[in-house]
């Protein structure tokens, strides 16, 4: 029995190439004009410039967003690193989401199934609330967590230990939803189970092996629950 499900964000509710390319662009854009070297920087950071794709070792698809000052940082040395943070924070809650799916149709089927439902994000708290209310759909949620929010960041458990507890569902009646290896890391680690999606850049077989299922998008999250129910 499924009675709690906590979700990535990025890769996972919106699609990671629409949204965090966008992203990866502006914050080099805008590094450069502090003096960074622009091409290095969109290097070590994974992402082809002229062609707008993402390597699949590139940082911005796990990292937290600490993790990533600490990389970016090496790039505009003279900028302090709080403040680094404050702007990628800020780029990163202006931008444009793209869902992966119909939102609100989809978190109202779970929550219509008694479902709780939480977020984990190695984003930073206030962006992820930013962009669920974007979406629509913050008021169906029932905890929201970011990589600042006194937890830790994935593939740590903490995030979803966090949900377990603050809802009240044993983790084994649980599942994690996400489209990363850091995601099904920290599914397996908070003793959930483990719904891998397609939405992000890690493909079928990559992800298979640590999830329980893999499923194209989050849209076909509640049939599979069903499933699960009726056997």
């Amino acid at each position: 029995m499924i009675d709690a499900a906590i979700f990535d964000k990025d890769g996972t509710l919106f699609d990671f190439r629409a949204t965090w390319g966008g992203w990866t662009a502006r914050a080099v854009d805008h590094l450069a004009g502090h003096g960074a070297d622009r091409d290095a920087l969109a290097w070590r950071l994974g992402y082809d410039l002229a062609a707008g794709v993402f390597a699949k070792d590139s940082p911005v698809i796990a990292s937290t967003t600490p993790e990533l000052v600490d990389i970016m940082h090496g790039f505009v040395p003279q900028m302090g690193k709080g403040q680094l943070l404050d702007i990628l924070s800020d780029l990163s809650e202006a931008a444009p989401q793209a869902p992966a799916v119909p939102l609100r149709p989809v978190f109202e089927a779970l929550k219509a199934r008694g479902l709780k439902l939480g977020l984990a994000t190695n984003d930073t708290e206030a962006p992820a609330r930013a962009h669920l209310a974007g979406a629509g759909v913050l008021d169906l949620f029932d905890f929201v967590a970011g990589c600042d929010s006194g937890w830790g960041g994935k593939p740590a458990p903490g995030q979803l230990l966090a949900f377990a507890g603050r809802v009240g569902v044993d983790p084994v009646r649980s599942v994690m939803v996400g489209d990363s290896l850091h995601d099904l890391e920290a599914g397996r680690a908070a003793g959930m189970r483990r719904v891998a999606v397609l939405t992000g850049i890690a493909e079928a077989a990559e992800l298979a092996p640590h999830a329980d299922v893999v499923l194209p998008d989050i849209g076909h999250l509640a049939g599979w629950i069903d499933g699960l129910r009726r056997a």
